[in-house]
């Protein structure tokens, strides 16, 4: 099959700079990333950089590697090749309170703190930056109350953190992550379990923040929305980076995820909105899916070649 236009763009894309090169606009640079453990390979030569400011998306089926590629990047596991940079800067290189004082990670699951208010789970941002018996400042005081005004959580200063929502704690976990001060912050899955309220109040917010960001995020609808760019993984490597027009074409998204679905422009933003087909199990004992039926007939009932559901 011939590449579409689209295609190159987006494969050109996902070309990482050379990590010798200036990198005056890059915050992270990803350059032949691999892990392999217990001779499985989860991530195999990827390959990408995120811009300044920028927005990217982390997108792309169950088990294509997501959640490993964030943690190479937070460094809680270590790669078996490649390198990474942080603004011209292999993170290897990073003393531990050095890398906490320009990344900020907020993690799939929010984690137990059973005996912290909000407002000391928010001061636990000041951590990178504060000697061994270094104490709160006015000024620290001040920076804790301005990240919970602007995630809405003024109101819930001194109320046990484990008493909060899924959506409050989340906001809180952001807040935490405002007081640390980060050039980059690092989310996996930030609107896992919440309704759809939190899950675009959370996003809006993050974006607002203004600095780079990288999250991973299942809802490709939500991820074209508000992201500047996407990288979808399939198999543990790069399937294609870009634009949310580049990279969720009807195409892909039937090569990638197996469904069938028709993309159109939304009529809010303008970037892809993807209405998906349904009727791929037609009964729970049997898992045939009508995906395996390929047509090459381009009838109404067919969407890039693929028998839409009947």
């Amino acid at each position: 099959m011939k590449p579409s236009t689209s295609t190159a763009r987006s494969t050109a894309r996902s070309t990482a700079v050379q990590p010798s090169a200036a990198l005056p606009h890059v915050a992270l640079n990803v350059s032949q990333l691999s892990w392999t453990i217990e001779g499985k390979t989860i991530l195999s030569g990827v390959n990408f950089a995120l811009q300044r400011g920028e927005m990217l998306g982390l997108i792309g089926p169950n088990g294509a590697g997501k959640s490993s590629l964030l943690r190479c990047l937070y460094r809680f596991i270590r790669p078996t090749q490649g390198q990474i940079s942080l603004f011209s800067q292999d993170i290897s290189e990073l003393s531990p309170k050095a890398f906490a004082c320009k990344v900020a990670v907020v993690q799939q699951d929010t984690p137990h703190y059973f005996d912290m208010t909000t407002e000391q789970l928010v001061a636990m941002g000041l951590t990178p930056h504060k000697g061994m018996f270094d104490t709160n400042s006015s000024g620290d005081s001040e920076k804790i109350s301005k990240a919970l005004e602007k995630v809405g959580l003024s109101h819930k200063l001194y109320q046990q953190y484990e008493r909060l929502s899924g959506g409050e704690k989340q906001r809180a976990l952001i807040a935490r992550a405002i007081v640390q001060q980060p050039q980059l912050l690092i989310l996996d899955e930030p609107t896992n379990h919440l309704d759809v309220r939190y899950q675009i109040q959370i996003l809006e917010l993050v974006r607002s923040l203004g600095i780079s960001v990288i999250a991973s995020i299942h809802d490709l609808n939500l991820a074209s929305a508000l992201c500047d760019s996407l990288l979808l993984l399939d198999n543990g490597q790069v399937s294609a980076m870009g634009t949310p027009t580049e990279v969720l074409t009807e195409e892909r998204i039937a090569q990638v995820f197996g469904v069938c679905a028709q993309v159109m422009p939304h009529p809010q933003h303008a970037n892809p909105l993807i209405n998906y087909f349904y009727g791929y199990q037609k009964s729970y004992g049997h898992q045939k899916s009508t995906m395996d039926e390929v047509v090459v007939s381009h009838s109404p009932d067919t969407i890039n070649g693929v028998k839409t559901p009947s």
